[in-house]
């Protein structure tokens, strides 16, 4: 099953349900948080609810993304209210581009092991723990709220004062918090963790400035559990041609952790258990144009596609103009 948000053609907020190949709108949603929201208190979660639900006309959801009409597949009513992480070093063979840039800035001498790829052994070594054992974390990064997300078919804006642009091909899982505080997961979507690899490579503590910035996932949100092996598609189109392209592996036989690991590791924390919240938690990639020597420009596009999470995620990137920011007292 996949679960759509979408513009009508009034306007007006929808979702849509793919099953048996065929999409269609659920007439009494408007929110896939509302749905989530009421899962939480139904026996059989989420298919229990749509299956309550009438269903309209079949939807051309490839049609929506072509217009701009399709929203991500998660969002909350206060944006404040969703938080946007990830967790880096989590694929075989992730480490590779993050320790040469580490080796290159002069950080460790050749032969000796840069911080990148001690926190990569520590994830080979005990991020797949036993059943009933706690493993390793992982490295973590926030990237923002609700505030950063861009819709699918939307441009992602990159900030005046970045140094890079550059997509991230990963996976991401949306849960919600429900009303005991436990996180509840929905699924997973494509997400274009979209960095500055440039301001990382001046040094490794920078690594938390060059993940603030927007993202995008979706379209579609595949619910249920991640596939094992994922092996998908990244490109970079330019003037309407591809000018760099490279296959992504993701889902655990290409991981150095699992995912229940990350997910500890992640809602441990308090914070992160807040009722009625949304999480967006990035899982990590091993394939960047960046890595390659590619330098995206404003307008380039971005295009993530795997066939088990359905339409592609495409986004263009805008560099946007300089934003004064004025600081005044309140005394």
């Amino acid at each position: 099953m996949h679960l759509i948000q979408y513009l009508d053609s009034q306007g007006n907020r929808a979702v849509g349900v793919t099953e048996g190949g065929q999409t269609r709108q659920l007439l009494e949603a408007s929110s896939i948080y509302d749905l989530a929201m009421a899962a939480t208190t139904t026996i059989g979660g989420l298919p229990a609810v749509i299956a309550t639900m009438q269903q309209g006309e079949p939807v051309d959801k490839a049609a929506l993304l072509a217009e701009g009409r399709m929203l991500a597949p998660i969002d909350h009513p206060d944006p404040a209210h969703m938080h946007v992480t990830g967790t880096g070093l989590t694929h075989l063979g992730s480490a590779a581009t993050r320790d040469a840039m580490h080796k290159a800035n002069g950080e460790k001498p050749a032969g000796e092991m840069t911080d990148s790829m001690k926190m990569f052994r520590m994830g080979l070594e005990g991020g797949k723990p036993a059943a009933g054992e706690r493993g390793v974390q992982p490295e973590w990064f926030y990237k923002g709220n609700g505030h950063i997300v861009a819709n699918p078919g939307h441009p992602i804006p990159s900030p005046s004062f970045a140094l890079d642009a550059g997509e991230e091909p990963e996976i991401a899982g949306i849960y919600v918090i429900d009303q005991h505080g436990q996180p509840r997961r929905l699924g997973f979507t494509l997400g274009n963790e979209f960095s500055d690899h440039v301001t990382e490579r001046v040094n490794y503590l920078y690594l938390a400035h060059s993940k603030l910035r927007a993202c995008s996932f979706g379209p579609e949100l595949r619910v249920g559990d991640l596939p094992r092996h994922i092996e998908g598609k990244s490109r970079i189109i330019r003037d309407g041609e591809v000018v760099w392209e490279k296959p992504f592996l993701s889902g655990e036989d290409n991981m150095s952790h699992t995912i229940a690991n990350l997910e500890y590791h992640h809602f441990k924390y308090e914070l992160f258990r807040q009722r009625g919240d949304v999480h967006v938690h990035m899982f990590g990639t091993a394939t960047l144009s960046f890595a390659d020597g590619i330098s995206t420009r404003s307008n380039d596009i971005f295009e993530i596609e795997e066939s088990q999470f359905g339409l592609p995620l495409r986004n263009p990137v805008r560099v946007e103009e300089e934003k004064p920011v004025i600081i005044g007292g309140l005394y």
